[in-house]
């Protein structure tokens, strides 16, 4: 089975192997064996097809949106409203369980199919809210406290990713694993602006840092393996996106307040985000960790560019200003292209 490779990558392999065979490391026939093992790829399928179950997707989203508003259908929800909640719940786990069976089945029967497979699998994650959102209608006892219901959410996603070894239910564990810790420390204050002296932004910064704490402690446990970079890019993405938000509002709980304040007086908000950028990116170079390092590259670019915003948009004339703009990316880009000339060179 021959190689689809882009064009680049075929043009740099054929490179190195007319390199080896004019330095006698190959042969003329070793050559051409080599060359046909590998072809460029035509139209890309692959990306065709998931952006098309994307749309598939919305589509049926907008479809299922004006199928409701449709008045025949409207009389149908109005007889539908009086159904008890667990009634809800218990169709809507049962549905669930049937396209998470559905989904391996097929998974199993045509591993290739991966969009589709996975498009079945994300109604199962649907379904599987609304049966955990219908059941905490049926036990709500007036308490408020339904950051529950996201915790039960973790522990249900998680497992259905372990037992279906499928990263996308356990993207839905992380992301109600956030939700369950904004929503928690909100209650736990009586939803205050603050828990434990921090807003919102800052709280994420602590929870990003626990997550991807917990990711170098269990990188070595089998059952991880599979879930560990998934995790471990959505740890750094709760982080950077938090320190991000600290850099730009700092610790204030309310536009007000923060409305009030110099943005120069929040500067060392900003120091201390690209510090922890620039710590990343060392760390991802001295430690060939590509995740670390494109994170901590990105946003140090992004943490300092918002500063540059801030700072000089009102009080800079706007020609000079998109003209320095122009000068440092044209700078970044020169100096991105010698490193990658370097390494390509070198390979």
């Amino acid at each position: 089975m021959k190689l689809n490779l882009d064009k680049h990558e075929s043009d740099f392999l054929d490179r190195v192997i007319g390199d080896w065979q004019k330095n006698g490391l190959v042969g003329e026939e070793q050559a051409e064996k080599l060359r046909s093992s590998y072809e460029v790829k035509g139209f890309d399928w692959m990306r065709l097809a998931k952006y098309s179950f994307w749309i598939a997707l919305a589509c049926g989203a907008v479809s299922f949106t004006f199928l409701i508003v449709n008045d025949t259908i409207v009389n149908l929800l109005k007889k539908l409203y009086y159904t008890p909640d667990i009634v809800i719940s218990v169709l809507s786990g049962i549905a669930a369980f049937l396209l998470f069976a559905w989904g391996r089945r097929l998974e199993k029967r045509h591993p290739e199919k991966v969009f589709s497979n996975e498009a079945v699998i994300f109604t199962g994650v649907l379904f599987t809210a609304s049966c955990i959102a219908y059941l905490g209608k049926t036990l709500d006892n007036g308490s408020g406290h339904f950051s529950v219901l996201f915790l039960i959410s973790v522990f249900v996603y998680g497992l259905l990713a372990y037992r279906l070894d499928s990263r996308l239910i356990w993207l839905f564990a992380l992301v109600s694993l956030g939700s369950w810790f904004g929503t928690e420390t909100g209650y736990q204050t009586h939803w205050s602006y603050y828990f434990l002296g921090m807003n919102y932004p800052l709280r994420f910064v602590a929870f990003g840092l626990v997550l991807v704490a917990s990711c170098h402690l269990l990188r070595n446990k089998k059952w991880f393996r599979d879930f560990w970079e998934l995790t471990y890019v959505m740890g750094l993405l709760y982080l950077f996106v938090s320190l991000w938000l600290i850099s730009v509002f700092g610790n204030y709980g309310t536009i007000d307040s923060w409305w009030k304040v110099r943005q120069v007086s929040l500067f060392y908000w900003g120091i201390i985000a690209g510090a922890i950028a620039a710590g990343f990116m060392f760390y991802g170079l001295k430690r060939n960790d590509v995740v670390a390092r494109e994170f901590g590259v990105t946003f140090l670019l992004i943490f300092i560019y918002t500063k540059y915003f801030e700072y000089f948009w009102d009080s800079t004339n706007h020609t000079l200003f998109f003209a320095i703009l122009a000068v440092s990316f044209w700078l970044i880009g020169r100096k991105a292209e010698k490193i990658w000339t370097a390494r390509k060179t070198s390979a």
